[in-house]
């Protein structure tokens, strides 16, 4: 079971914390939050067969980075392998991350000494609120989001505070939400550019973060799969002044999330407040592993010819999808700027969860809105990573269902 289907059902209770006999009893993480499958999951469980239109994992859709490269990669690690830990990361792997930002449109130089490698986004998300907040402190987060944050959040004894992304406006950030959703013990703003699951990149400077004046946590795992929009604008260049963290790594940008790699790209204000903290908090951990890192410069000077064959594939079926739900009135769908995600709004339901289930009786699995904190209108989530033919097959089911 995914972190989605797991712990994002509308109707999961709260458990009643268990005491035992002795003298302890449940608590920490989740201690007492009903784990147990949705009704979506449950189903999904039983279905006999059906089409897959969630998925994320390239790895299952086809998308496999070339062997012979990963090869070539690892190969000079054997020969002088020598676990030397660096608490910001190797040197040569800060070097090729440094590199790549310098080639971003517009170019951010983000010098070697300003990067801290991390085992994952998710653990760089941990470092993060681990640095800049105290518990019981909060982040502001958009309404619409991977419940990741969520959870990290809990687990870091921090709270969420929502701003609004504006559907109508392409599902912009709704700069009056964000400014009052910010309260004392605020302590930065989380923003993920190409948005996840709306595709939402943000391409002009947002005056409500100058207002603000916090630091701003930018995740662009998604930076490289651009749509409508020709590309991602770093947010560490539209906002110089501000201290932003910028996270990505290689599970979305290479294809390789079981070599668990990423970082977090400070800009010189983010650096210059908290890089020396954020490089001892790292070494507590050092969670990166040598021969990953050791990889990456290879990565980067082979691999981003993969990295735009697969941007062209998923391109083709951000294409083909659109073709085929344009012809539906019941859905209203909007191209994405970027990302891999379809987020239409379905406008003859009103009830999420019978509508999926409905699909996954007719054969198609999506995910409901309100699995991402959707709670305005009905909206399905359509991964369009899926392999085309399997993606088309599965749309044109959902077509049929919601015109029968």
């Amino acid at each position: 079971m995914g972190l989605v289907e797991r712990t994002s059902s509308r109707c999961a209770g709260r458990a009643k914390a268990f005491k035992s006999p002795g003298a302890w009893h449940a608590a920490g993480f989740l201690a007492e939050a009903d784990l147990s499958a949705n009704a979506i999951e449950r189903a999904r469980r039983a279905a006999p067969a059906y089409i897959d239109l969630t998925s994320s994992n390239p790895t299952h859709q086809g998308l496999i980075f070339p062997v012979e490269m990963l090869r070539a990669a690892a190969e000079p690690y054997w020969f002088a392998r020598r676990y030397e830990p660096d608490a910001r990361g190797l040197l040569a792997a800060r070097e090729a991350i440094s590199r790549y930002y310098s080639g971003r449109t517009p170019a951010l130089l983000v010098p070697p000494d300003q990067i801290v490698i991390t085992a994952s986004t998710s653990e760089a998300y941990g470092l993060l609120f681990t640095l800049l907040a105290d518990p019981g402190d909060n982040f502001l987060a958009p309404n619409v989001a991977y419940p990741l944050f969520e959870h990290l959040a809990a687990a870091h004894h921090v709270t969420l505070r929502s701003y609004q992304l504006d559907e109508s406006c392409g599902w912009q950030i709704d700069e009056a939400t964000l400014l009052r959703a910010a309260d004392a013990r605020t302590r930065g703003v989380l923003i993920v550019s190409p948005h996840n699951p709306t595709g939402m990149i943000v391409q002009q400077p947002i005056a409500a973060l100058e207002r603000l004046g916090l630091p701003v946590i930018c995740d662009e795992v998604f930076a490289e799969f651009t749509y409508r929009a020709p590309h991602t604008p770093p947010l560490a260049a539209l906002h110089p002044a501000l201290p932003v963290f910028t996270l990505n790594g290689i599970s979305k940008m290479f294809a390789l999330p079981d070599l668990k790699l990423g970082w977090i790209a400070m800009n010189v204000p983010a650096a210059s407040a908290f890089g020396a903290r954020l490089e001892i908090l790292n070494d507590i951990y050092l969670g990166a592993n040598s021969l990953t890192q050791a990889m990456l410069p290879a990565l980067f000077e082979h691999g981003l010819a993969f990295t735009a064959a697969m941007r062209q594939r998923i391109r083709a079926s951000l294409d083909a999808a659109l073709a085929v739900l344009k012809g539906c009135p019941a859905l209203q769908v909007r191209p994405p700027d970027g990302g891999y995600y379809l987020f239409p709004r379905v406008m003859c339901q009103d009830d999420e969860e019978a509508l999926v289930l409905k699909l996954l009786e007719r054969g198609v699995l999506v995910h409901p809105g309100f699995f991402y904190g959707c709670e305005d209108g009905t909206h399905i989530m359509i991964s369009c990573l899926s392999a085309p033919e399997v993606l088309v097959r599965g749309l044109e089911l959902i077509v049929e269902t919601l015109t029968t």
